[in-house]
C-alpha cells in the first residue's frame, strides 16, 4: 500500500511539473517576434577554370611540373589528378582542374570541376 501510494505521488509530481504555470487553457501562446527580412548575400566571384587551356599537357607524363603548369594555364585554383579506378568525390569546384591520366601517368584528358 505504501508503494502504492508513493507510485501515485511520483506520478502526481510528475504531472504537475509538466504543467505549464500561469497560462490558462485554451488561450494561445504570445506571437513571436517576426524575423527580420533578410537581403540576399552577395554572390561570391566566380572562380575559373580553362580547361581548354590546359591541353597542353595531354600526352605527357603527370610531373609535379607538368601538373603544376596545366593548373596555371587553365587559371584554376585546385588540381587534381584522378588515376584509373581511383574513387574520387564527386562535388563540383568550378575553380579546380582535374587531371585524367592512365596507368603509365600520361594525361588523357584535363576537364574543369
Amino acid at each position: 500500500m505504501i508503494r502504492r501510494a508513493l507510485s501515485t505521488a511520483l506520478l502526481t509530481v510528475c504531472l504537475a511539473a509538466c504543467a505549464t504555470a500561469g497560462s490558462e487553457a485554451g488561450t494561445p501562446p504570445p506571437a513571436a517576434d517576426p524575423a527580420p527580412p533578410t537581403q540576399p548575400s552577395p554572390t561570391p566571384p566566380q572562380a575559373s577554370c580553362n580547361a581548354d587551356a590546359a591541353r597542353i599537357v595531354v600526352g605527357q607524363v603527370a610531373t609535379p611540373d607538368v601538373v603544376e603548369k596545366a593548373r596555371l594555364a587553365a587559371g584554376a585554383q585546385l588540381v587534381r589528378t584522378l588515376k584509373p579506378g581511383q574513387v574520387v568525390t564527386m562535388e563540383y569546384h568550378s575553380s579546380r582542374l582535374n587531371i585524367d591520366v592512365n596507368e603509365g601517368n600520361t594525361v588523357t584528358n584535363v576537364r574543369c570541376g
